[in-house]
């Protein structure tokens, strides 16, 4: 259920996340059974979507643009942009790609 669970985290796929952890649920697993586990080979355990993601917000672009070139919706570019601010523990959008830059994360890129 952990892998399962993770990779629909890992492409954004929350109805498919949420009928993962039902079935859990039902399945009387233990409670987390559904959650990825850590991520210490990512910055501030940041998914590698999020990642994505946050180069794309650091580079300006929109929820819409974000959406169009990583081929999910607005909305879900969205979702993802709010994990990214509660993991990095920011509130705005300039603040994550302040913290991007002065961790130099992208400039291997």
């Amino acid at each position: 259920m952990t892998e399962a669970a993770s990779i629909a985290t890992d492409l954004g796929a929350q109805p498919l996340l949420t009928e993962i952890e039902r079935l859990a649920k039902r399945s009387r697993l233990p409670a987390n059974a559904t959650t990825t586990p850590d991520r210490p080979d990512t910055p501030a355990g940041l998914t590698n979507r999020e990642l994505e993601v946050l180069e794309l917000l650091t580079a300006g672009l929109s929820n819409r643009q974000i959406g169009e070139r990583l081929f999910i919706s607005a909305k879900t570019a969205g979702v993802h942009v709010s994990n990214i601010l509660a993991k990095l523990m920011v509130t705005t959008r300039l603040e994550a790609a302040t913290w991007a830059h002065r961790t130099h994360l992208f400039d291997q890129r």
